[in-house]
């Protein structure tokens, strides 16, 4: 399974100084450069050079998670899911202090560039006249520079919806400035042109299967087959959601008049009419990732729910995983999730949110917590058998420490009722204080309190809690290392989670669909709550309307993708970010000094209290990103998006 994604080893080629000299993009897509035929057509004399342009077409593609949590994308630090204690850019948008001035995060540029780079490349590549070269060579090349620009694409209609297509068009940069004005496509031309691309991507035989790929060491990276079809997938999820289909949000969005681009003149960009059936496109894209038959769950093969899920992102290359964020050393997730007071390097600044602390369901397979009164103050399913009144209060209980753990047994702690007889994910997922954590074979008890051991530095956790899913327990990082990680862009349980969802919605608004889906939705359901040990949905719901199913796919959805960096586009594109993502943050009372004379690792009993964290600000027009005010001052026909 290596090949999923080791692009990261042949990209360092293409950033030798003198490459990236002869191929120095333009400072920007709309850029001019001065014109470098002579250099420009040595490149394809050569494969060699050939082959490290193609490089470069692809060392566009983003690598989130190479970096410190929160440096390089807003995606969990901006999300209801968790809270971050980094001063990083993702602050700007928790507090509504982004503008089109100051754009945190901003990568348009960037994939643009790629994109160019990619038509090139797509260009010229079969022009090379290097007789080592062969056809498979420029094959691979063109097809995997096909596959980036089409993902270019998508990432950036994740931020800003519809962008504007070049087609195969490499922009003449000798041109005027006004000949380079661009206005946005429409949505659905953008989803059809991404879907088209990826199509022909997943339909040509220079892009392989994974199981071929497994056997090319040397192909170890490349975009597969499943992988052009689980974009497809989730470009078609986010495509049928409320954000983008029918969102009369954005009906005054829409081009200028512009007698050069008549098709495009005046139109609304976002589509202002809801369309049912594409529920059933998200459907079927779902399947066929389904029936490609590369994936499967991951399961360790011991009957441990608790290996088995924290196997998805601690075991690399393992079976489910479709396409990764590289094979990056762990370090830059863990030390972040890893808290101060432990041995060795420790940040302990990411962690949940109380609200996704209360996300978790039972080990019933209940959730417990169904909303909250103005006070933060939970409402509770009482079938669930969690008690509101007695969630503090602390009990002796088995914490389950086997399968995620070097531990071989569990062990009984005491510790609030809130934690306990919880689902297995919750402990794979979730760090609560006064508890061991543990690396290897060393462990140490944990507050979270300040001035006790968890809480030392400016980066100390806010809530009270830590990510614990990122960090490989197995290991002690002074004496093993940290370990590398293969975190997951695209897996199958998302693809099980998508079908599920579009299924439902297709029988809620009577799209009608093949006979075997409602049941085939059910199955595989029932199949991802049994490697989280739980019982079936219908069996913890009897009697669950398709409504009532619905909001159980989403609650399932938070939990089985807990900081996957999906949250903060679910919220978005389900179009509930102004309830979820904005107002009161919670978590514990952190704030509560360490009495004098107390141990480090010593929790007073007034830590274990429902606190406000912080108030986020998500208003209306934060479901988009806005375009730079640089881009509009340069294309004069880009459309800025909605309230911006």
């Amino acid at each position: 399974m290596k090949y999923l994604n080791k692009l990261s080893l042949i990209y360092m080629l293409c950033f030798c100084a003198g490459i990236m000299t002869l191929l120095s993009s333009c400072e920007d897509f709309l850029d001019r450069q001065e014109d470098e035929k002579m250099t420009f057509d040595k490149i394809w004399k050569n494969k060699g050079t050939t082959k490290q342009y193609w490089l470069n077409a692809m060392s566009f593609l983003p690598n989130f998670s190479g970096g410190y949590i929160g440096d390089n994308d807003p995606y969990l630090g901006a999300s209801d899911e968790c809270s971050i204690a980094y001063d990083r850019s993702y602050r700007l948008i928790n507090f509504g202090s982004w503008n089109a001035s100051n754009v945190p995060y901003y990568y348009m540029d960037k994939y643009y560039k790629g994109i160019r780079e990619c038509n090139i490349l797509m260009k010229y590549v079969y022009t090379c006249s290097d007789l080592t070269v062969t056809q498979e060579d420029m094959d691979e090349w063109y097809w995997q520079a096909r596959f980036a620009r089409a993902y270019y694409y998508f990432l950036m209609m994740q931020d800003y919806g519809p962008v504007f297509l070049l087609g195969d068009d490499l922009l003449d940069f000798m041109a005027t400035t006004e000949s380079l004005y661009r206005p946005r496509n429409t949505w659905d031309e953008c989803v059809d042109y991404v879907v088209s691309e990826m199509t022909a991507c997943a339909n040509s035989d220079a892009i392989l299967t994974q199981s071929a790929m497994a056997k090319l060491e040397t192909k170890w990276g490349l975009a597969t087959k499943g992988v052009c079809k689980a974009v497809i997938s989730r470009l078609l999820l986010y495509s049928a959601r409320d954000l983008f289909n029918g969102n009369t949000l954005y009906r005054n969005v829409k081009n200028p008049i512009t007698p050069d681009f008549p098709e495009l003149s005046g139109v609304n960009i976002f589509p202002q009419t809801y369309d049912a059936a594409k529920w059933l496109k998200a459907a079927d894209a779902a399947k066929a990732v389904m029936d490609d038959g590369s994936y499967k769950l991951y399961r360790a093969g011991n009957n441990n729910p608790y290996e088995d899920y924290y196997g998805v992102t601690n075991v690399t290359w393992n079976s489910e995983l479709i396409w990764t964020d590289r094979y990056n050393n762990r370090f830059y997730w863990a030390v972040g999730c890893k808290p101060t007071g432990t041995p060795g390097t420790a940040y302990g600044a990411v962690g949940p949110t109380q609200q996704q602390v209360d996300a978790y369901a039972m080990n019933n397979g209940i959730y417990p917590i169904t909303g909250y009164e103005k006070n933060g103050s939970p409402i509770v399913d009482r079938a669930s058998g969690y008690d509101k009144d007695k969630e503090f209060v602390k009990s002796t209980w088995s914490y389950p420490r086997k399968g995620w753990t070097k531990q071989t047994t569990d062990v009984n702690i005491t510790s609030p009722n809130m934690y306990k007889d919880r689902e297995p994910r919750f402990y794979v997922s979730v760090f609560f204080g006064d508890n061991d954590w543990y690396q290897g074979s060393v462990s140490r008890k944990i507050s979270f309190v300040e001035g006790a051991n968890g809480n030392q530095t400016h980066d100390h956790s806010k809530s009270g809690y830590l990510v614990n899913r990122f960090f490989d327990h197995t290991k002690n990082p002074d004496s093993d290392g940290w370990g590398n990680i293969t975190f997951p862009l695209f897996r199958l349980g998302e693809t099980y989670l998508n079908f599920i969802e579009s299924v439902l919605e297709c029988k809620k608004r009577g799209v009608a669909m093949p006979a075997d889906y409602e049941s085939l939705a059910m199955k595989v359901w029932a199949d991802l709550r049994d490697r989280a040990g739980l019982k079936t949905i219908t069996e913890a719901y009897p009697g669950a309307s398709t409504d009532e199913l619905i909001e159980l796919c989403r609650r399932e959805r938070r939990v089985e993708l807990a900081f996957e960096k999906q949250r903060y586009f679910d919220t978005r594109t389900w179009m509930i970010a102004e309830q979820t993502d904005g107002g009161d943050m919670w978590g514990l009372n952190v704030s509560f000094l360490l009495p004098k004379g107390k141990d480090a690792s010593y929790t007073p009993d007034e830590f274990w209290k429902r606190s406000l964290v912080e108030t986020r600000i998500f208003k209306s027009n934060h479901y988009l990103y806005p375009f730079s005010q640089r881009e509009l001052d340069r294309n004069r026909l880009l459309t800025q998006n909605y309230g911006w």
